[in-house]
């Protein structure tokens, strides 16, 4: 009986991508964005590259200190880049490196901001285009509605 056989063709070649270690953290961003100027207020986080619905995006990192500490730190500054995680810990990014740290607030954001294991997580609600800025509702925050929202959406509650 004669022998048959299948011609295949090569494999592609494969880059191997090294296991991350155990115990070292994932990097703080997925895609590539930067901080810039922003029409919203200061400066704002902007998409560098496409960035799917529903993906995350990255995690705002910084200093873990307690809620205490927080509402102590946030009195008396201008620009407050902490967040906090649980009714004891908050996380203060303000000496961080990464661009999460901008993400300016819009009352119709592209983008959620999700609490998962004390971790600050950005996901996108929407596909968003390379250069559009990141934004997110903030919920509740210190300002008790007495700050004026300059997020300029049809929608702009007009306060944070």
């Amino acid at each position: 009986m004669p022998r048959l056989s299948a011609i295949v063709p090569p494999s592609p070649v494969i880059e191997a991508v090294a296991p991350r270690p155990r115990g070292q953290p994932q990097p703080a961003l997925r895609y590539a964005l930067r901080a810039g100027p922003s029409a919203i207020d200061g400066l704002g986080v902007f998409a560098e590259e496409a960035i799917p619905a529903r993906r995350k995006i990255g995690e705002m990192r910084g200093e873990s200190i307690s809620v205490r500490e927080a509402r102590r730190r946030a009195k008396g500054r201008e620009r407050i880049h902490i967040v906090e995680v649980s009714e004891t810990r908050a996380v203060d990014a303000t000496d961080s490196p990464e661009p999460m740290r901008n993400i300016n607030h819009c009352c119709a954001p592209n983008a959620v901001l999700r609490i998962r294991q004390g971790r600050v997580e950005f996901y996108a609600l929407r596909d968003i285009e390379p250069g559009e800025e990141i934004t997110c509702h903030y919920g509740d925050s210190h300002h008790e509605g007495r700050l004026r929202c300059r997020c300029g959406a049809p929608n702009c509650s007009g306060k944070l």
